[in-house]
């Protein structure tokens, strides 16, 4: 079997180079048409497994509360109850209602007061006093919206210097609708079989979802956008902070697009000076960087073509595919050159095929185990974890295949190069560890002794750390808006509830007075 397999190979790949070449390159061009496809993905929906506690979270969500806002956070430069920053906070409020997307906005002057001055029940429910009415006492409504648990760290910190904006969106019914469609059916095939058109139903229903998601987070990308547009005409005199979900999301999209752009470059560069000193040849920079640019442009397009989106776990994979395309074919260039070097003058297809014949189950057994490796991510129960390890994987496997076919075919087209010996500085790094071992066994032995006692000492003191804002620099206005609201506002959001409470609540009230109204509320 071996055998017949090396006779095909040889035969296939060597005896007709420029068919294998022009072969491949339309499948890699074909797959790579889909890429177009390619899609980034940071929602809740690629964070879970399919049917997890997120559906529900949803269902309680969708029955009491709605969770598609965001907060702004807002820190004046003036004192939060001047006339000039309440005005300037009125315009930032009135200037995001006019987004068609928002349904209200909630801030320190549109929740109910009761203490500015002290109103009657009866008073409360005819008519509810906001700081923003005419006859609110400033001063006591300051010290209500301090003092009052309602209140106090919730959407004013307790040093009366921050306060927060809650701006929701409108429900979108389409997407909710869709969502549980998908997930009622995907619930039912854990537990049952699916007919033949609960199973047509279940594929449709999905390709919508992820179709109108797309469309709606492309939405929420330009609400955002217009959003921090808005806060930028009010920074003068305030330092604004946005927050969100759906806020970490858009940003978490672009931080993907970001590294793919930023690390594929970098790597790819790096690649190149390396290549460059090592090699001094272009042949041998270009073949390389030929199969390295292969393997990527058939997994973005394989990624587009299944409709597999990236996530922030899996952003890097381009970074890692190059780096171990590049380790595959530089085995074979090493490899080619000790030929060479023994060999001067034998022809290039000898050259080529003793190249492929060493260096084929080496660098099978290489790609196996980091196979391996990445298929142990598999058992994880982490969705991204597990789209990781099966990106990682097919990545692997493609780039071997290519290395193996794009790099003897493209070698059968060239003449042999002499190789030329130059000052080398691997060369001389090795030589300078063999010398080191070899005057120095025991020492270096000793060496190693300690060095895995440290590191058994340092397994045993390893911690977890889960916290969500340390995943983002500093600098980010994730990072920064999540501390203040942490801080200020004691990590809760404003109460949207009191504004929006029932009717019927209000009504039930006997005319008491305020105290022991606020006693029954504590």
């Amino acid at each position: 079997m071996r055998l017949s397999l090396s006779v095909a190979y040889e035969r296939v790949v060597l005896d007709h180079p420029i068919i294998t070449l022009l072969v491949t390159s339309a499948l890699v061009a074909l797959i790579a048409t889909q890429s177009v496809r390619f899609e980034l993905d940071a929602s809740a929906e690629s964070l879970v497994l399919e049917n997890d506690d997120l559906r529900y979270y949803r269902s309680i969500n969708a029955r009491y509360a709605s969770d598609d806002y965001l907060i702004i956070t807002y820190t004046p430069t003036s004192p939060l109850f001047s006339k000039s920053t309440l005005a300037d906070l009125r315009q930032l409020r009135d200037r995001l209602l006019e987004l068609e997307r928002v349904e209200s906005v909630v801030s320190i002057l549109d929740v109910p007061l009761i203490r500015s001055p002290k109103v009657s029940l009866a008073e409360i429910r005819e008519r509810v006093r906001t700081l923003a009415s005419d006859d609110t006492d400033v001063e006591l409504a300051r010290a209500e919206l301090l003092t009052s648990p309602l209140y106090s760290s919730l959407i004013v910190s307790p040093d009366g210097k921050t306060t927060a904006l809650q701006v929701i969106f409108r429900r979108d019914e389409t997407f909710y609708s869709l969502l549980n469609r998908r997930d009622a059916l995907r619930e039912k095939q854990l537990t049952s079989e699916l007919s033949a058109d609960e199973r047509e139903a279940l594929a449709v229903v999905s390709e919508e979802f992820k179709q109108y998601s797309a469309a709606w987070l492309d939405r929420e990308s330009e609400d955002i956008a217009a959003i921090r547009a808005i806060m930028d005409k009010h920074r003068g005199g305030a330092k604004l902070f946005l927050g969100g979900v759906s806020m970490i999301a858009s940003d978490m999209i672009d931080f993907i697009r970001h590294d793919l752009v930023v690390f594929g470059v970098g790597v790819l560069c790096f690649l190149i000076v390396l290549l460059a000193i090592s090699f001094h040849k272009p042949r041998w920079v270009l073949l390389p960087l030929g199969c390295c640019f292969a393997a990527v442009l058939f997994m973005f397009g394989y990624l587009g073509l299944v409709g597999w989106q990236v996530t922030v776990v899996s952003s890097n994979f381009t970074s890692l595919l190059l780096i171990i395309t590049l380790s595959l074919t530089i085995h074979l260039i090493v490899r080619y050159h000790e030929l060479h070097v023994d060999a001067p003058a034998a022809s290039q297809r000898t050259l080529v095929w003793e190249t492929v014949r060493t260096k084929a189950l080496p660098s099978l057994y290489t790609a196996l185990t980091t196979i391996v490796a990445f298929s142990s991510l598999l058992l994880s129960q982490i969705r991204p974890v597990i789209d990781f390890g099966w990106m990682m994987a097919i990545g692997i496997t493609v780039a071997f295949l290519l290395s193996f076919v794009l790099f003897p075919a493209t070698l059968m087209l060239l003449k042999p190069v002499q190789f030329e010996p130059r000052w080398s500085f691997t060369g001389k790094l090795t030589s300078a560890f063999v010398t080191l071992i070899e005057k120095h066994g025991n020492a270096t032995l000793l060496v190693f002794l300690l060095l895995i006692v440290l590191s058994v000492m340092g397994i045993f003191r390893l911690t977890v750390e889960n916290r969500f804002i340390d995943h983002f620099k500093e600098s980010t206005e994730i990072y920064r808006g999540m501390e203040l609201i942490d801080r200020e506002l004691g990590g809760t959001t404003p109460l949207d509830v009191i504004v929006d409470a029932d009717p019927a609540f209000h009504a039930s009230l006997d005319e008491e007075p305020v105290d022991e109204f606020e006693d029954a509320f504590e």
